[in-house]
């Protein structure tokens, strides 16, 4: 079993920043493949970044792409999401997604692995 917790979020101006965190609890809990999606208000949830267990490789949409920082900690629990220049059309409630120990991250894994409850983003113009 793995526990999935995420902040960080909150309101910020357009063009503002905000660095959200995930950690990783339970029995095994370290170097699991993890990523961000996104869900906004009438929209289907979407895949934002995806990292590595070993944090040596990183995806992103192109939506956030030069803009979102996705990051691990050297003990393998904590996944940062740095998010820069954000939009209104970044706000949305994020959730942090876990899939196996030490693999690539694979979207298929929104389908069989472990999710954190949210939080919310909200970025006014």
């Amino acid at each position: 079993q793995l526990w999935l917790v995420e902040s960080g979020g909150g309101s910020v101006q357009d063009g503002g920043s905000l660095r959200l965190a995930c950690l990783a609890s339970g029995p095994a809990s370290s170097h699991h493949a993890m990523a961000w999606y996104r869900q906004a208000p009438g929209k289907e949830r979407e895949f934002v970044a995806g990292i590595s267990g070993s944090g040596f490789s990183t995806y992103y949409a192109d939506s956030v792409k030069g803009r979102f920082t996705i990051s691990r900690d050297n003990a393998g629990n904590t996944v940062f999401l740095q998010m820069n220049t954000l939009r209104p059309e970044d706000t949305a409630v994020y959730y942090c997604n876990a899939g196996p120990r030490y693999s690539d991250y694979d979207p298929r894994f929104a389908e069989s692995g472990f999710w954190g409850q949210g939080t919310q983003v909200t970025v006014s113009s």
